[in-house]
């Protein structure tokens, strides 16, 4: 499921006493002393046309091998209401692929609070070789929100075919499969790094083919898995020889088996660097429980990632099927900060989404309780330099008196007798 394109933490000072003894002789003369201290535009996502890509419900199927379950989990408590300065998975939302989607960014921030908002997530369109060489105009806006901000993230997910969306048979699909896989599209996307990097984007996140494990896209695994693999492995390479490249390749399945196991469209730990997952709330009546343990569902995804030492991430997830399910919201944000994935985005138009979609208002309070204040970078405080320590003076000694003779003993006791001593003379 994803949009439809066709249409960041005394010494104390110890005072020693001084008696001395004068004889009775001397005249005291002392005097005083003193110390001190002191563009392009795409048309708004289609949700009906998000239906199709998941029908409800899909009629038990059997699991092609062993089936990853997990045990049933207790129901967790949602977090806490982080205070600013709260670390949690990178976050965002996707809320528009052009110009408009990057604009609404600041916007969501605000709504949560002025929350830390690290993930920009946009689309390509599929209708054209050129969409997916990256010949649109609204890339430059996404380029320039990331490049603002070092701890930024893009991701941005590519469609493997033209007429992406068009209903293309599985005969035809299996085709153009095994033409990929032979080469032959190559040359699109080594024209989509070379554009990244020019828009020094090198380090994008490229969700490659998202939910292949369905039957919406053409770029879809079922009818040629094999085929769909090497394709995946040609495509990697070819982007991964453009000079200045960073990027990293997200695998991103749907959740549960759906039309085919998304194990069997795993093309290799070397060519993937992220295992994604795309998870709405469905089928209907379906607990979040059941969404964890089912075969191929959440569990499973985990399991696969930690054994292939790949970071997890949700490009997208939100409500569907259940309607404003305020648990499922809660579970899914828990289920994300115990499992800390490299992202996540929530897909934010209707029925899925919690800012811009009024049919959800529970859903909306819930997300916004847990992800208000979210990494909120505390203003600096200002450094105000120390106050300079005083020195003590040395004290001031005045001359002797006209008419004394002055007797040296020495500036340790002048110090404490405030003074020199004189004897009087003259007299």
């Amino acid at each position: 499921m994803a949009p439809q394109h066709r249409r960041a933490r005394a010494r104390g000072l110890i005072v020693g006493a001084v008696a001395m003894a004068v004889s009775a002789a001397l005249v005291s003369g002392t005097a005083a002393g003193t110390g001190g201290t002191g563009g392009f535009r795409l048309p708004a996502p289609d949700p009906t046309a998000s239906a199709a890509a998941h029908p409800d419900p899909v009629p038990p199927q059997p699991a092609a091998g062993p089936a990853a379950t997990a045990p049933r989990v207790p129901a967790l408590e949602p977090p806490a209401v982080p205070a600013p300065g709260a670390q949690g998975p990178p976050f965002g939302a996707f809320l528009g692929s052009d110009e408009q989607g990057v604009a609404r960014i600041e916007q969501f921030s605000r709504w949560l609070g002025g929350a830390e908002i690290r993930v920009g997530h946009t689309y390509l369109p599929g209708n054209h070789w050129s969409d997916i060489e990256g010949d649109v105009r609204f890339l430059e806006a996404w380029a320039r929100w990331r490049n603002e901000k070092d701890d930024r993230m893009l991701v941005l997910n590519v469609p493997l075919q033209e007429r992406n969306e068009a209903g293309v048979p599985d005969h035809e699909v299996r085709e153009l499969l095994r033409r990929g896989a032979a080469g032959e599209f190559d040359h699109h996307f080594r024209a989509l790094a070379e554009r990244l990097v020019r828009l020094k984007v090198p380090d994008t996140i490229l969700v490659l083919g998202w939910e292949m494990n369905g039957v919406t896209y053409t770029h879809r695994c079922g009818p040629d898995p094999e085929s769909w693999k090497k394709y995946w492995n040609r495509i990697v390479t070819a982007m991964r020889a453009v000079p200045g490249q960073e990027f990293r390749f997200d695998f991103t399945p749907s959740r549960g088996r759906d039309a085919v196991p998304w194990t069997r469209c795993y093309p290799g730990d070397g060519t993937v660097d992220v295992i994604g997952m795309d998870s709405y709330d469905q089928p209907a009546g379906t607990p979040f429980d059941e969404q964890v343990e089912e075969p191929y569902g959440l569990q499973a995804h985990v399991d696969f990632a930690k054994a292939h030492g790949k970071p997890v991430s949700y490009p997208e997830w939100g409500l569907f099927r259940n309607g404003d399910n305020a648990e499922y919201t809660r579970r899914m944000l828990a289920w994300m900060d115990q499992h800390k994935p490299l992202y996540h985005t929530v897909t934010d138009y209707c029925p899925h989404g919690v800012w811009r979609c009024d049919r959800n208002p529970a859903s909306s309070r819930l997300y916004r309780s847990v992800l208000s204040g979210r990494d909120v970078v505390a203003p600096p405080v200002p450094q105000v330099p120390p106050a300079p320590v005083p020195v003590p003076s040395a004290p001031i000694v005045p001359p002797p008196p006209v008419g004394c003779l002055p007797v040296e003993l020495g500036g340790r006791v002048e110090f404490w007798l405030g003074g020199k001593l004189c004897l009087p003379f003259g007299r």
